[in-house]
């Protein structure tokens, strides 16, 4: 029995439909209904029941499905092993991230993981929209939430925290805030989600949470723009610790308030490694979450190995910027 038809029997069981793994193979559907439908005759057994509307296995495809995916693991990791043993990781690694994390983030460390992995190429889809890894063809996603809730392994890349931040030259101008509630009083620049344009939220040292309305007259729906914005002197701004940090380094900005924390939704967020649930890491994935450890989340607390220790997420995810 030909091992590919049984692995397009696990991606049909993985994607939910015929049409998922056509689109995820770029072939036609017709060849996957074929493909099981060659498996059922030559088992003798429909692993299937199918309506128009959905597609689950039958008690008979469940128990065979549990037999051979120890099978198809075991000659994965074999294939990846021989793959190993002659050098490093090839072919195509598709990944997805937020605009800003990944302008940000990512491009700073492209070149140093082609000099490291010349023979594996990167595709970067770069969306403030949460693509589908299945539609997309997504082998690694990186998402900004408090929790991630969906049929995947999450594993925590670094932590998150938010600060309110003005440029100098908008800190000489206007009156400074000093208190939380100052900021009422006070022009932002404000991001356009809902969540994040009517009322921060600020965390003292004794645990104590204030909501604060804010106003504004600049709104952006790219956190590029309102950091650009913020530094320009536009006015404070709610931004990403990894976004500005390197300003508050420099000098181009201060943070206002550095007793408080602060966020728009919730004080514990994270960027978080997602990839298709399964229980083979491909190599290529691998390495790219080794080198994302060892260069972006250097600074932070060191995380869960991502490799055989994954968090599955079952709180739901709001999405951060």
């Amino acid at each position: 029995m030909d091992t590919e038809d049984l692995q397009m029997l696990r991606e049909v069981v993985q994607y939910g439909s015929f049409a998922a793994v056509a689109r995820r193979r770029t072939i036609d559907p017709s060849v996957v209904s074929r493909t099981i439908s060659k498996l059922e005759r030559t088992l003798g057994a429909r692993l299937f029941h199918r309506t128009t509307r959905s597609l689950s296995l039958t008690e008979t495809g469940a128990r065979y499905l549990a037999r051979i995916e120890p099978v198809l693991d075991e000659l994965a990791a074999a294939g990846e092993a021989a793959t190993a043993a002659r050098g490093e990781p090839e072919g195509t690694l598709r990944m997805t991230a937020s605009v800003a994390f990944g302008v940000h983030l990512l491009t700073p460390l492209v070149a140093g993981f082609r000099a490291r992995y010349p023979r594996l190429k990167l595709e970067l889809e770069l969306s403030d929209t949460m693509l589908d890894l299945v539609e997309n063809r997504i082998d690694l996603a990186i998402r900004l939430a408090p929790e991630i809730d969906a049929d995947v392994i999450c594993s925590r890349l670094m932590p998150t925290r938010y600060r309110v931040v003005a440029s100098h030259d908008w800190l000489s101008a206007n009156p400074v805030p000093h208190e939380p509630e100052d900021i009422v009083r006070t022009d932002c620049v404000l991001f356009s989600m809902p969540a994040y344009r009517t009322r921060w939220m600020f965390r003292d040292t004794h645990g104590r949470v204030q909501e604060v309305p804010v106003r504004g007259g600049v709104f952006s729906s790219s956190a590029l723009q309102v950091r650009e914005l913020m530094l320009a002197g536009a006015g404070p701004a709610l931004l990403a610790d990894w976004l500005i940090a390197d300003d508050l380094a420099a000098g181009r900005c201060r943070d206002l308030f550095p007793a408080h924390d602060v966020a728009a939704t919730s004080f514990d967020t994270a960027a978080w490694l997602i990839y298709p649930s399964r229980q083979f890491l491909p190599r290529k994935t691998r390495v790219m979450i080794d080198h994302l450890r060892e260069t972006v989340a250097h600074g932070s607390q060191p995380e869960t190995d991502a490799v055989g220790r994954e968090q599955e997420s079952t709180a739901g995810a709001t999405v951060a910027t």
